[in-house]
């Protein structure tokens, strides 16, 4: 009889068993790891995070040996902390004590992937957008947050895979799920799939008080005036100055907010008339700029230099428009349009190349005009390259038949067909383009607030991009390694809550600083000063605190911590929990 196989056996699930243990003589040593967890459970703490989830998550299953709040509590700390894989955060957990989970080491086994994976289905059930916004109102409560400015913006959340089941909006247990689909990818990868990651944040301090997931081929235009809306409930007031990117700017959307009682500030599109007109009063040098605002640096060396036109201007709807000249921004855009020009030329050339070959596959007139186009209009170089295309005919004589020429050998005429490429570049209006370099239209409803105070708020706008690089890159919000749309949208729900806590831990130690007169902390290799602290350099730096727990036979167990450094301990007493390590 033929050897029948054995069936094959799953392998078994690590055995989670608390800390990491050494043992000898009689003696063991017990270690936890510590971190930053004492830290963040000190924000976490004071954002009442397991209350709101509590009250907004549904009813328990009697039979879940641990509670989804608990959960979804310990997935946000790794976040924080490790950023473990699903299957791996119970194994991250065991490393840590189990108290700073809400846990015992009888519930550890009992955690594993698919465990998160029914918190985060239990979240999505949940009415996240109400959740989110109580949570968000009491951060602002709790932590005096201002919110007289707050600023706008989206980013994508880029999938590898095919999503099929995903591919449309749809309902799933009575909530709509986003459809992870292709649109205007910011990651530079139109060929995948993504869901829209909405953000708002707040002036002070960068504070995330909204976040919302729109499907992948929603344009950012059809966001902002629900965002609006909900920005106007959780301030309780409707007179805060929004301020959002380009896609802010079209008629309706300013209609909207003005209508409605709102301030908003943008930026002009390039495309709108008024964009056209204004660089024609350059072009004829009829405008007048008055300085604002200098940037300069801790040597007082001069930076940047803002100015506005003297002349005022409206929109086409009738809204103060502001016309600003940067003179960073005039250096970048005349680099860019080198570089450009560079590009060009060498596509050009390398066409020009290909032309000349006897196995040209450009052989029509029609053809090698559209490589041109495509060359010139993907750079929007047509005003400054001048290219001609012409076709040339070459004639040629070959022997009738083969054989020595002689006086009576007959030739036949054979005609190619060239096509030649020549281009020049018009110096002259590659030269009038500088007068147009560093150049931005900013429209705005508000009347109050003087050309350069809505110079700098605009200004303030990259403060959110700093919180989509943290989602990028401290927190690798991609690649998403989950199936379920439903628990997607859970998980960039937690995603906020970790940027959230990050931010008011970045807030709480830079007030401290400033109050203190604390001008730097040295979170740098090698000491160096650091002025403006992040969260990330804090969790790093207490990475390696540990607890240990000496135990003797017959003695009562020892617990002490890692000694910390002075420098650990500066940061301590800045934010308030000199004591927190402290056992």
């Amino acid at each position: 009889m033929p050897e029948q196989k054995r069936p094959r056996q799953p392998n078994p699930a690590p055995e989670l068993s608390p800390g990491e243990a050494a043992h000898t003589g009689g003696q063991s040593l017990k270690s936890f790891r510590l971190g930053a967890l004492p830290i963040l459970d000190r924000i976490i703490r004071r954002l009442r995070l397991d209350e709101f989830l509590r009250e907004y998550l549904p009813p328990e299953d009697a039979r879940q040996k641990i509670a989804t709040s608990t959960g979804l509590l310990l997935l946000l700390k790794n976040l924080l902390v490790s950023r473990e894989p699903m299957y791996g955060v119970g194994q991250w957990a065991s490393r840590h004590p189990a108290e700073w989970f809400a846990l015992t080491p009888a519930q550890l086994p009992h955690w594993n992937d698919d465990r998160v994976g029914r918190c985060l289905d239990r979240l999505f059930d949940a009415n996240v957008p109400s959740l989110t916004l109580a949570v968000a109102t009491h951060a602002v409560a709790e932590f005096n947050v201002a919110l007289d400015e707050l600023h706008n913006d989206s980013t994508t959340i880029t999938f590898h895979g095919d999503y099929r089941e995903a591919a449309q909006e749809d309902l799933m247990r009575g909530q709509k799920t986003q459809a992870i689909t292709w649109g205007h990818n910011k990651d530079h990868r139109p060929d995948l799939k993504q869901l829209l990651y909405v953000l708002t944040v707040t002036r002070d301090g960068g504070v995330p008080v909204h976040f919302r997931v729109e499907s992948g081929n929603t344009t950012d235009d059809r966001t902002h005036r629900a965002t609006w809306d909900l920005l106007c409930q959780l301030t309780g007031r409707r007179d805060f100055l929004y301020v959002a990117d380009c896609k802010l700017a079209t008629a309706e959307n300013m209609a909207y907010l003005h209508q409605h009682g709102g301030r908003f500030l943008s930026i002009l599109p390039r495309t709108r008339s008024e964009d056209g007109e204004f660089r024609a009063l350059l072009y004829q040098d009829q405008v007048t700029w008055k300085p604002i605002h200098e940037k300069r640096d801790e040597k007082g060396v001069l930076l940047e230099r803002y100015s506005v036109a003297e002349t005022a201007t409206l929109s086409a709807e009738g809204y103060r428009l502001i016309w600003c000249h940067s003179t960073r921004k005039a250096e970048v855009d005349a680099s860019s349009r080198h570089q450009q020009v560079e590009r060009a030329l060498l596509a050009l050339s390398e066409l020009r190349l290909k032309l000349s070959s006897p196995r040209s596959r450009y052989r029509q007139l029609g053809k090698v005009k559209e490589a041109v186009a495509a060359i010139l209009e993907a750079r929007d170089l047509a005003r400054w390259i001048t290219v001609e295309v012409v076709e040339k005919r070459e004639e040629t004589y070959r022997q009738e038949r083969r054989g020595r020429p002689n006086d009576q050998t007959r030739y036949v005429k054979e005609e190619t067909v060239r096509i030649a490429l020549t281009y020049r570049i018009d110096h002259v209006a590659l030269a009038a383009e500088m007068c147009v370099d560093g150049v931005f239209p900013l429209v705005t409803n508000e009347l109050l607030l003087t050309e350069e105070e809505l110079l700098l708020a605009y200004k303030r706008q990259p403060v959110i991009e700093k919180r989509f690089s943290q989602l990028k890159t401290d927190f690798d919000v991609a690649p998403v390694y989950l199936q379920n749309v439903g628990r997607i949208q859970s998980l960039l729900c937690v995603y906020f809550l970790a940027l959230l806590t990050e931010a008011l831990l970045e807030r709480e130690l830079r007030a401290a600083m400033k109050r203190d007169g604390v001008k730097s902390v040295a979170l740098y290799p090698e000491g160096r000063a650091c002025h403006r602290p992040t969260a990330r350099r804090v969790i790093d730096l207490f990475e390696e605190v540990q607890r240990h727990q000496l135990i003797v036979e017959g003695q009562t167990p020892v617990e002490f911590t890692t000694e910390l450094s002075k420098l650990q301990r500066q940061i301590l007493n800045l934010l308030g929990m000199a004591t927190a390590y402290d056992r």
